[in-house]
């Protein structure tokens, strides 16, 4: 998926030059990192001068390659959480047994109640944060190729992105963004412990923006895997405390904090619109698109998705959207059960939106119609030329569904979203017999009912 200048950065053969972004809109993707900025991930040669001097000079490495953590209970309840701490004789956060897990200090430090919050979600969330790595297969460039400089026969796998994603589940599945994996020959997924483990691409959503793994040969570490705790984004206040947990930049498990600043925010894709979206200032940097956005009793409430990027450098501006967990949740549950996401039809292509526009009329026009689709089986009328004279008739022209507007492709996308495959249908056409929709006589409303089919089975638009 892309939107604006991607902050996607690639890296080929060399991991030193990022790929062209493409730019769709005022927004970028923060999903992975070139190979030059994986300094949390081992990549970054010893020595390196130039562009990553500066960056060595921070001696960064992984987050929990230390395995320096917390000791302690996890969280009870909302309410203790706000109790403030007994104030004790500071103790020093001890090295963790298990690898895979974190934990808080018996006897925390003078710290003030809202930082024994952010320190006990951290520590309850983080092994269920893992990196992924999106490895593509290229042609090694050689001068004993094709010719001097040319390509020989042979390819190597290289990292082309770096993004986050946690663990959903006990049977060690994945989730995260579908950008983050897109166009991947081979998925890695590094856990806490840094072990890493290929992951088959179970499936996902495009449009949606979502995708699940499983994990591949992991064995007995399954079962040590921890699921997130999900909680629900439809009660969700503009103001409330967020926390946000990922990769951003190759420096894992990094901890940010922000509030949910805006709701049912809208991510422009081109021909698509991903609507619902959470808007928080939590720091959102390339690398924490797929990762979890937790309220403030550890709970996921979205994926973080993308941010806004004025410049175009795939840099924070404090403006990041993560997709709600609610709509998520039917999703992976779909792509668990089905391996896809069952993606209701109405079984019809529809014309561009010029077309309408140029007429001024609201609504979608249905250019063809296949058959045996559930719109033929309803009579739905596609556009066609008149035999005779030779005239353009206009096919049908969606207006609503189910008593819910249809003003545009956006629109008919969103109200079918809330369908399921099976569910019938009331849908509003204005039927006309010309071209001209405002002749006298020539065009009515009318209304359907139809079956809706699942895409992939016909081939439609919508």
């Amino acid at each position: 998926m892309a939107v604006s200048a991607s902050a996607t950065q690639r890296s080929g053969p060399a991991g030193s030059e990022p790929a062209d972004q493409p730019r769709i809109g005022p927004l970028a993707l923060a999903a992975g990192t070139a190979l030059c900025l994986m300094l949390g991930s081992g990549f970054a040669p010893e020595g390196s001068s130039g562009a990553l001097a500066p960056l060595g000079a921070l001696a960064v490495r992984p987050a929990h390659a230390e395995a320096t953590t917390l000791k302690g209970t996890p969280m009870a309840s909302r309410a203790a959480d706000l109790t403030a701490p007994s104030v004790r004789d500071a103790v020093p956060l001890q090295r963790n047994i298990d690898p895979l897990t974190m934990q808080l200090p018996d006897a925390p430090p003078d710290l003030t109640p809202e930082e024994v919050r952010a320190i006990r979600i951290f520590a309850r969330n983080t092994p269920s944060v893992v990196n992924i790595t999106n490895f593509r297969q290229v042609p090694v460039q050689s001068v004993y190729g094709f010719g001097r400089g040319g390509f020989s026969m042979d390819t190597e796998k290289v990292p082309a992105g770096l993004g986050s994603g946690f663990v959903w589940d006990d049977k060690g599945h994945i989730v995260t963004n579908y950008h983050v994996i897109k166009g991947a020959d081979e998925v890695k997924v590094t856990l806490l412990d840094q072990t890493t483990y290929t992951a088959k691409v179970v499936g996902g959503d495009a449009d949606k923006d979502v995708a699940v793994l499983r994990l591949v040969d992991a064995g007995d570490k399954i079962s040590a895997l921890t699921p997130v705790t999900l909680g629900s984004s439809a009660q969700l206040l503009v103001g409330q405390r967020v926390f946000a947990i990922g990769n951003p930049l190759g420096l894992e498990h990094t901890l940010t904090s922000g509030i949910v600043s805006g709701l049912n925010r809208e991510l422009s894709t081109g021909t698509l619109t991903i609507k619902g979206l959470v808007q928080t200032d939590a720091a959102i940097n390339p690398g924490n698109s797929g990762g979890v956005l937790l309220d403030s009793a550890g709970r996921v409430i979205g994926i973080n998705t993308a941010i806004a990027d004025p410049t175009g450098k795939g840099a924070s501006s404090g403006v990041g959207f993560a997709l709600p967990i609610d709509s998520v949740r039917g999703l992976v549950d779909q792509i668990l059960t089905y391996g896809r996401v069952l993606r209701p039809v109405l079984g019809v292509s529809l014309a561009p939106p010029q077309v309408l526009k140029q007429l001024g009329q609201p609504g979608v026009l249905v250019l063809e119609v296949p058959k045996g689709s559930p719109a033929e089986k309803a009579g739905i009328k596609p556009t066609m030329r008149d035999r005779f004279s030779g005239s353009l008739v206009l096919g049908d022209i969606i207006t609503g569904i189910d008593g819910k507007a249809v003003k545009n492709y956006s629109d008919l996308v969103e109200a079918l979203d809330e369908k399921r495959v099976g569910d019938t249908v009331k849908v509003d056409i204005l039927r006309s017999q010309t071209d001209n929709l405002f002749a006298s006589g020539t065009a009515r409303k009318m209304s359907v009912y139809i079956t809706l089919g699942e895409r992939g089975q016909v081939n439609v638009t919508e």
